[in-house]
Protein backbone atom coordinates (compact mmCIF):
# COMPACT_ATOMS: atom_id res chain seq x y z
CA UNK A 1 0.00 0.00 0.00
CA UNK A 2 1.57 3.29 -1.22
CA UNK A 3 0.14 6.15 1.19
CA UNK A 4 0.83 9.44 -0.53
CA UNK A 5 -0.42 12.74 1.71
CA UNK A 6 -0.69 16.22 0.08
CA UNK A 7 -1.02 19.51 1.53
CA UNK A 8 -4.61 20.41 0.79
CA UNK A 9 -7.70 18.94 -0.82
CA UNK A 10 -6.67 20.46 -4.15
CA UNK A 11 -3.30 19.06 -4.40
CA UNK A 12 -5.06 15.88 -3.30
CA UNK A 13 -7.27 16.34 -5.94
CA UNK A 14 -4.49 17.39 -8.58
CA UNK A 15 -2.40 14.03 -7.45
CA UNK A 16 -4.91 11.43 -8.15
CA UNK A 17 -6.05 13.15 -11.16
CA UNK A 18 -2.67 12.69 -12.73
CA UNK A 19 -2.32 9.50 -11.42
CA UNK A 20 -4.93 8.27 -14.00
CA UNK A 21 -4.16 10.93 -16.66
CA UNK A 22 -0.99 8.96 -16.05
CA UNK A 23 -2.79 5.16 -17.10
CA UNK A 24 -4.53 6.63 -20.10
CA UNK A 25 -0.94 8.10 -21.71
CA UNK A 26 0.60 4.48 -21.17
CA UNK A 27 -2.57 2.34 -21.98
CA UNK A 28 -4.83 4.55 -24.12
CA UNK A 29 -7.52 1.41 -24.22
CA UNK A 30 -7.11 1.14 -20.23
CA UNK A 31 -10.30 -0.26 -18.60
CA UNK A 32 -11.51 1.98 -15.76
CA UNK A 33 -13.44 1.69 -13.02
CA UNK A 34 -15.00 4.84 -11.78
CA UNK A 35 -16.71 5.97 -8.41
CA UNK A 36 -19.47 8.73 -7.67
CA UNK A 37 -19.89 10.77 -4.46
CA UNK A 38 -18.90 14.84 -3.66
CA UNK A 39 -15.26 13.39 -3.47
CA UNK A 40 -15.17 12.68 -6.76
CA UNK A 41 -16.59 15.58 -8.77
CA UNK A 42 -13.54 18.39 -8.31
CA UNK A 43 -11.55 14.89 -9.28
CA UNK A 44 -13.83 14.75 -12.93
CA UNK A 45 -13.46 18.46 -13.15
CA UNK A 46 -9.46 18.14 -13.29
CA UNK A 47 -9.80 15.19 -15.56
CA UNK A 48 -12.02 17.22 -17.89
CA UNK A 49 -9.45 20.64 -17.67
CA UNK A 50 -6.94 17.23 -18.47
CA UNK A 51 -9.15 16.56 -21.55
CA UNK A 52 -9.17 19.99 -23.14
CA UNK A 53 -5.54 19.74 -22.82
CA UNK A 54 -5.00 16.24 -25.00
CA UNK A 55 -5.92 13.75 -22.65
CA UNK A 56 -8.18 11.37 -24.38
CA UNK A 57 -10.82 9.04 -23.33
CA UNK A 58 -11.83 7.56 -26.63
CA UNK A 59 -10.45 4.19 -26.67
CA UNK A 60 -11.08 3.38 -22.84
CA UNK A 61 -13.88 1.86 -21.12
CA UNK A 62 -14.93 2.00 -18.17
CA UNK A 63 -17.35 -0.03 -15.35
CA UNK A 64 -18.60 2.26 -12.21
CA UNK A 65 -19.00 0.98 -9.32
CA UNK A 66 -22.20 0.94 -8.06
CA UNK A 67 -26.11 2.23 -9.06
CA UNK A 68 -29.45 2.27 -6.69
CA UNK A 69 -32.20 0.03 -7.02
CA UNK A 70 -35.31 1.37 -8.38
CA UNK A 71 -33.39 4.63 -10.10
CA UNK A 72 -33.65 4.86 -14.06
CA UNK A 73 -30.46 6.18 -15.47
CA UNK A 74 -32.51 9.71 -16.23
CA UNK A 75 -33.53 9.89 -12.84
CA UNK A 76 -31.84 13.00 -11.52
CA UNK A 77 -30.03 11.23 -8.31
CA UNK A 78 -29.03 8.37 -10.41
CA UNK A 79 -25.16 7.55 -10.86
CA UNK A 80 -26.20 7.28 -14.22
CA UNK A 81 -26.93 10.97 -14.35
CA UNK A 82 -24.09 11.99 -11.81
CA UNK A 83 -21.53 10.06 -14.07
CA UNK A 84 -23.03 12.13 -17.83
CA UNK A 85 -23.08 15.45 -16.00
CA UNK A 86 -19.88 15.30 -14.07
CA UNK A 87 -17.70 13.62 -16.56
CA UNK A 88 -19.09 11.35 -19.79
CA UNK A 89 -20.78 14.71 -21.47
CA UNK A 90 -17.35 16.50 -21.46
CA UNK A 91 -14.98 13.85 -22.47
CA UNK A 92 -14.49 11.61 -25.76
CA UNK A 93 -16.16 8.72 -24.02
CA UNK A 94 -17.62 6.48 -26.11
CA UNK A 95 -20.95 6.08 -24.63
CA UNK A 96 -21.51 2.45 -25.30
CA UNK A 97 -17.83 1.80 -23.75
CA UNK A 98 -18.99 3.70 -20.79
CA UNK A 99 -20.78 0.86 -18.15
CA UNK A 100 -23.04 1.40 -14.82
CA UNK A 101 -25.34 -1.47 -13.62
CA UNK A 102 -29.07 -0.44 -14.53
CA UNK A 103 -31.17 0.28 -11.22
CA UNK A 104 -34.30 -0.08 -12.74
CA UNK A 105 -33.65 -3.46 -14.06
CA UNK A 106 -36.54 -6.07 -13.41
CA UNK A 107 -34.82 -8.44 -11.41
CA UNK A 108 -31.78 -6.69 -9.66
CA UNK A 109 -29.81 -10.23 -9.15
CA UNK A 110 -29.90 -11.58 -12.44
CA UNK A 111 -28.34 -7.68 -13.75
CA UNK A 112 -25.45 -8.21 -10.91
CA UNK A 113 -24.82 -11.15 -12.06
CA UNK A 114 -24.43 -9.85 -15.81
CA UNK A 115 -22.36 -6.73 -14.73
CA UNK A 116 -19.73 -8.72 -12.90
CA UNK A 117 -19.41 -10.76 -16.23
CA UNK A 118 -19.30 -7.47 -18.30
CA UNK A 119 -15.97 -6.56 -16.33
CA UNK A 120 -14.83 -10.25 -17.27
CA UNK A 121 -15.18 -10.24 -20.52
CA UNK A 122 -13.62 -6.71 -20.74
CA UNK A 123 -10.38 -8.32 -19.12
CA UNK A 124 -10.69 -6.68 -15.80
CA UNK A 125 -10.31 -3.35 -14.54
CA UNK A 126 -6.71 -1.68 -15.20
CA UNK A 127 -7.68 1.00 -12.48
CA UNK A 128 -10.16 1.23 -10.09
CA UNK A 129 -10.85 4.51 -8.84
CA UNK A 130 -12.36 4.34 -5.17
CA UNK A 131 -14.03 6.92 -2.84
CA UNK A 132 -13.90 5.99 0.92
CA UNK A 133 -17.14 6.04 3.22
CA UNK A 134 -16.96 7.39 6.92
CA UNK A 135 -17.62 3.57 7.92
CA UNK A 136 -14.78 2.47 5.85
CA UNK A 137 -16.83 1.10 3.17
CA UNK A 138 -15.85 1.14 -0.76
CA UNK A 139 -18.42 1.08 -3.19
CA UNK A 140 -21.52 0.41 -1.34
CA UNK A 141 -19.77 -2.65 0.55
CA UNK A 142 -20.77 -2.05 3.57
CA UNK A 143 -19.48 -2.95 7.17
CA UNK A 144 -19.34 -6.80 7.00
CA UNK A 145 -19.29 -7.17 3.77
CA UNK A 146 -17.42 -10.01 2.29
CA UNK A 147 -14.13 -9.20 1.85
CA UNK A 148 -13.65 -12.17 -1.41
CA UNK A 149 -17.70 -10.72 -2.60
CA UNK A 150 -18.55 -9.83 -6.47
CA UNK A 151 -20.89 -7.90 -7.91
CA UNK A 152 -24.37 -7.92 -5.93
CA UNK A 153 -27.37 -6.69 -4.35
CA UNK A 154 -26.84 -4.62 -0.96
CA UNK A 155 -28.72 -3.13 1.68
CA UNK A 156 -27.25 0.36 2.81
CA UNK A 157 -26.89 1.61 6.23
CA UNK A 158 -28.56 4.52 7.34
CA UNK A 159 -25.33 6.15 7.99
CA UNK A 160 -24.98 5.65 4.22
CA UNK A 161 -28.48 6.73 3.40
CA UNK A 162 -28.09 10.05 5.39
CA UNK A 163 -24.83 10.76 4.03
CA UNK A 164 -26.23 10.50 0.08
CA UNK A 165 -29.58 12.28 1.65
CA UNK A 166 -28.41 15.68 -0.56
CA UNK A 167 -28.94 14.30 -3.61
CA UNK A 168 -32.75 13.73 -2.86
CA UNK A 169 -35.53 15.91 -2.62
CA UNK A 170 -36.40 14.30 1.29
CA UNK A 171 -34.85 11.43 3.43
CA UNK A 172 -37.68 8.93 2.22
CA UNK A 173 -36.27 9.48 -1.35
CA UNK A 174 -32.70 7.50 -0.29
CA UNK A 175 -32.90 4.29 -1.87
CA UNK A 176 -32.47 1.32 0.65
CA UNK A 177 -30.66 -1.03 -1.53
CA UNK A 178 -27.89 -0.93 -4.52
CA UNK A 179 -26.19 -2.92 -7.18
CA UNK A 180 -22.30 -2.73 -6.15
CA UNK A 181 -18.86 -4.26 -7.13
CA UNK A 182 -17.94 -6.60 -4.48
CA UNK A 183 -14.89 -6.06 -2.69
CA UNK A 184 -13.53 -9.16 -4.11
CA UNK A 185 -14.63 -7.63 -7.64
CA UNK A 186 -12.85 -4.43 -6.71
CA UNK A 187 -9.67 -5.90 -5.54
CA UNK A 188 -9.04 -8.15 -8.60
CA UNK A 189 -7.71 -4.97 -10.44
CA UNK A 190 -4.71 -4.39 -11.60
CA UNK A 191 -4.31 -0.70 -9.55
CA UNK A 192 -6.71 0.43 -6.77
CA UNK A 193 -6.53 4.64 -6.56
CA UNK A 194 -8.45 5.54 -3.57
CA UNK A 195 -8.86 9.14 -2.02
CA UNK A 196 -9.94 10.81 0.85
CA UNK A 197 -9.93 14.32 1.51
CA UNK A 198 -11.66 16.25 5.24
CA UNK A 199 -11.19 15.43 8.74
CA UNK A 200 -14.52 13.38 8.23
CA UNK A 201 -12.70 10.82 6.37
CA UNK A 202 -9.91 10.25 9.07
CA UNK A 203 -11.05 7.77 11.06
CA UNK A 204 -11.53 5.23 8.34
CA UNK A 205 -8.64 6.24 6.97
CA UNK A 206 -6.81 5.18 9.82
CA UNK A 207 -8.47 1.88 10.01
CA UNK A 208 -8.09 1.17 6.51
CA UNK A 209 -4.48 2.21 6.31
CA UNK A 210 -3.51 0.78 9.98
CA UNK A 211 -6.06 -0.96 11.67
CA UNK A 212 -6.75 -4.74 11.42
CA UNK A 213 -7.90 -6.13 8.17
CA UNK A 214 -11.55 -6.89 8.65
CA UNK A 215 -14.81 -7.10 6.86
CA UNK A 216 -15.72 -4.10 9.70
CA UNK A 217 -13.62 -2.31 7.49
CA UNK A 218 -14.01 -3.21 4.46
CA UNK A 219 -11.40 -0.79 2.32
CA UNK A 220 -8.64 -2.36 4.85
CA UNK A 221 -8.24 -5.17 1.88
CA UNK A 222 -6.72 -2.87 0.53
CA UNK A 223 -3.91 -3.49 2.66
CA UNK A 224 -3.29 -6.79 0.93
CA UNK A 225 -3.69 -5.76 -2.89
CA UNK A 226 -0.73 -5.39 -5.02
CA UNK A 227 -0.93 -2.46 -6.34
CA UNK A 228 -3.12 0.12 -4.38
CA UNK A 229 -2.39 3.72 -3.85
CA UNK A 230 -4.27 5.99 -1.28
CA UNK A 231 -4.40 9.58 -1.81
CA UNK A 232 -5.14 11.89 1.30
CA UNK A 233 -5.05 15.49 2.03
CA UNK A 234 -3.96 16.69 5.59
CA UNK A 235 -7.22 16.56 7.13
CA UNK A 236 -7.55 12.80 6.19
CA UNK A 237 -4.32 11.95 6.83
CA UNK A 238 -5.06 13.53 10.53
CA UNK A 239 -5.39 9.85 12.58
CA UNK A 240 -2.05 8.38 10.84
CA UNK A 241 -0.04 6.94 13.79
CA UNK A 242 2.72 6.44 11.14
CA UNK A 243 2.06 9.73 8.65
CA UNK A 244 5.95 10.78 9.05
CA UNK A 245 7.26 7.67 7.38
CA UNK A 246 5.18 7.60 5.01
CA UNK A 247 6.01 10.72 3.96
CA UNK A 248 9.56 9.94 4.37
CA UNK A 249 8.95 7.22 1.68
CA UNK A 250 6.73 9.44 -0.51
CA UNK A 251 7.91 13.56 -0.02
CA UNK A 252 4.96 15.70 -1.20
CA UNK A 253 3.01 12.90 -2.30
CA UNK A 254 5.26 12.03 -4.98
CA UNK A 255 6.59 9.12 -6.24
CA UNK A 256 10.34 7.89 -5.72
CA UNK A 257 13.10 7.16 -8.43
CA UNK A 258 11.98 3.52 -7.64
CA UNK A 259 8.28 3.53 -7.30
CA UNK A 260 5.76 1.74 -9.51
CA UNK A 261 3.05 2.10 -7.67
CA UNK A 262 3.87 -0.90 -4.55
CA UNK A 263 4.23 -0.74 -1.01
Amino acid sequence: MKVLILDSEADAIDRAAEIIAETLREKPDAVLGLATGGTMIPLYEALRARHEDGLSFAKARSFNLDEYIGLAPDHPASYHRYMREALFDHIDIDPARAHLPRGDAPDAAAEAEAYEALITDAGGIDLQLLGLGRNGHIGFNEPTSSLTSRTRVKTLTESTRKANRGYFDDEAQVPRFAITMGVGTITEARHCLLIATGAAKAAAAAAMIEGPISAACPASILQMHRRATIVLDRDAASELKLSGYYEHVHPGGQDSAFDRGGA
